[in-house]
C-alpha cells in the first residue's frame, strides 16, 4: 500500500461525505497498492473506509500473494461478491465508475441496506495531482515520444501508407520500453480532418498534411503528442491554418498558471482560432489529463470550472479540421508548476515540409 496516496484518498472521502468506497480500475488499484491486475470479466475490488482500513477482494486466478492488505479470494465457482457483501457497512457506499454492473447488482441483492453512489472522486482527485515519481515517469515517457516522432517524420517518403507508419511507430515504442502496442493515429491529407481517424492504406501524396498523434504507456505512464507536417509542398491556406494552431498551442502553454480555471486555458486557445476565422473547425476540447491512463482527470474544456493546481498533468492540443481538405493538430503534454508549466515535449513545432 502507498500510505501517502491512501491518506490523500481518505481525506478526499471525508470531503465528499463518503465513509466507504470500492476501487476497481486496474490503474487506480496500481496507484494505491502497486499491484497491476487486469481482471477482464472477473471481479477485483479494493474496499477503503474513511479511516484508511483496506480490504482486497479478487479471484484466485490473479495469483495475488498475501499483502499487508487483508486479502479475500474466491474461485470461478464462487459468488464473487459474497465475501465483500459480508464486510461492507450499511448505508452509502461509493462505487467507482468502472465497476461492472453485474457485480454491483449482485452486491445490492445481498445487501439491500447498502446505497450505492458514484464514488470515483476521492481517487480521481488524488491522482489528478502527480507526485515526484509520477512527474519523472511522465518526463521519461515524453522524452521517448520526442525521439519516436522525430524518427517517424524522418521516414515519411513517397509511397508510404498510413497503416505502415502506424505499425512502425509501435515498433519504435516497443524497442524503447513501451508496455504494449497501441492504436496510432497517422492521417494523410483529407483523413486529417477526422480528429480520430484510424489509419488505413492511404498513400501519402504531394501537398498532403501528415498528422501523427502517437501515444503509449511506458513503465505504466503514458506519453501523448501530436505533430503535423506537410509532404513536398504546403499551400498558403495550409500555412495559415498551421501557424494559427501553433499560436493557439504556444499561447495557451505560456499563460498556464496555478489558480486560473481549466476552462480559461481552453478559451485562450479557442479564441485565437475563432478570431482567425476557423472556430467552428476546432471541434474538441483543448486537452485531457494524463498519467496511468491516457485520458483521465482533469478535463481541459470550456465546461471545466476546476482551478489549475501545481502537479496537474494534461495535454494542450488545439486543432483545425477542414472536411475534405486537411487537418492540423499540435499537441504537447504539460506539468503545472508553482508559477507556470513545464512543457514535456521538445520535438519541433516549426512548420515543416518534407522534401
Amino acid at each position: 500500500m502507498n500510505k501517502e496516496r491512501i491518506a490523500r484518498v481518505t481525506e478526499n472521502m471525508k470531503k465528499e461525505g463518503l465513509e466507504q468506497i470500492i476501487v476497481s480500475s486496474t490503474t487506480s488499484l496500481f496507484y494505491l497498492t502497486g499491484l497491476w491486475i487486469a481482471p477482464h470479466e472477473r471481479m477485483i475490488a479494493l474496499y477503503l473506509d474513511a479511516d484508511g482500513k483496506a480490504m482486497l477482494f479478487g479471484n484466485e486466478i490473479f495469483g495475488i500473494t498475501e499483502q499487508e492488505i487483508p486479502l479475500y479470494t474466491h474461485t470461478d465457482s464462487d459468488n464473487p461478491v459474497k465475501q465483500l457483501a459480508e464486510r461492507v457497512k450499511g448505508g452509502k457506499l461509493g462505487i467507482d465508475k468502472f465497476w461492472s454492473s453485474k457485480f454491483l447488482i449482485g452486491l445490492m441483492e445481498l445487501r439491500p441496506d447498502v446505497k450505492p453512489v458514484l464514488g470515483s472522486a476521492p481517487v480521481d482527485l488524488a491522482r489528478m495531482i502527480k507526485d515526484k515519481a509520477e512527474i519523472e515517469a511522465l518526463r521519461k515517457s515524453s522524452a521517448i515520444n520526442d525521439m519516436v516522432v522525430k524518427t517517424i517524420i524522418g521516414e515519411l517518403k513517397e509511397g508510404r501508407r498510413e497503416n505502415e507508419l502506424a505499425a512502425r511507430v509501435n515498433q519504435l515504442y516497443l524497442e524503447n520500453g513501451a508496455d504494449c502496442e497501441g492504436t496510432q493515429l497517422v492521417c494523410f491529407g483529407a483523413n486529417g480532418a477526422d480528429p480520430h481517424h484510424d489509419g488505413d492504406s492511404t498513400v501519402i501524396k504531394a501537398g498532403d498534411s501528415a498528422t501523427f498523434d502517437i501515444f503509449i504507456p511506458i513503465n505504466r505512464y503514458w506519453c501523448d503528442m501530436t505533430r503535423t507536417v506537410f509532404f513536398k509542398e504546403v499551400s498558403a491556406k495550409q500555412r495559415e491554418v498551421y501557424e494559427l494552431v501553433k499560436r493557439a498551442n504556444e499561447t495557451a502553454e505560456k499563460l498556464i498558471k496555478p489558480g486560473m480555471l481549466l476552462s480559461d486555458i481552453d478559451k485562450i486557445a479557442r479564441d485565437i482560432i475563432t478570431e482567425g476565422g476557423y472556430g467552428k473547425y476546432f471541434t474538441h476540447r483543448l486537452g485531457h489529463g494524463i498519467g496511468l491512463d491516457c485520458h483521465e482527470p482533469p478535463d481541459v474544456s470550456g465546461a471545466s470550472n476546476v482551478a489549475v493546481q501545481p502537479g496537474m498533468a494534461f495535454s494542450v492540443e488545439p486543432g483545425i479540421y477542414l472536411p475534405g481538405e486537411f487537418g492540423v493538430r499540435i499537441e504537447d503534454l504539460v506539468i503545472v508548476t508553482e508559477d507556470g508549466c513545464e512543457v514535456l515535449n521538445k520535438a519541433s513545432k516549426e512548420l515543416t515540409v518534407i522534401e
